[in-house]
């Protein structure tokens, strides 16, 4: 029985921080969003993007990560 716990303990610490990760990956994509917000027109054109776009993309959710992030790796 007490095998069983010990093995059980490091699949939990790998999955805390994983989730502490998702957390941290969300908080830069929300200041990510605002700081595009924020952005002059000239600075969009430089990263070749419409005002539009980037407005679309800032009034995005937190939780309305990318596809990619889906996939996102597991702590070790």
């Amino acid at each position: 029985m007490a095998r069983t716990e010990a093995r059980a303990r490091p699949q939990t610490a790998a999955r805390r921080r994983s989730f502490w990760q998702w957390i941290v990956a969300l908080d830069a994509l929300y200041r990510n969003r605002r700081q595009l917000a924020r952005l002059d027109l000239r600075l969009l054109e430089d990263a070749g993007l419409q005002w539009s776009e980037a407005q679309a993309e800032a009034a995005r959710r937190s939780w309305d990560a990318p596809s990619t992030w889906y996939n996102f790796p597991r702590g070790r």
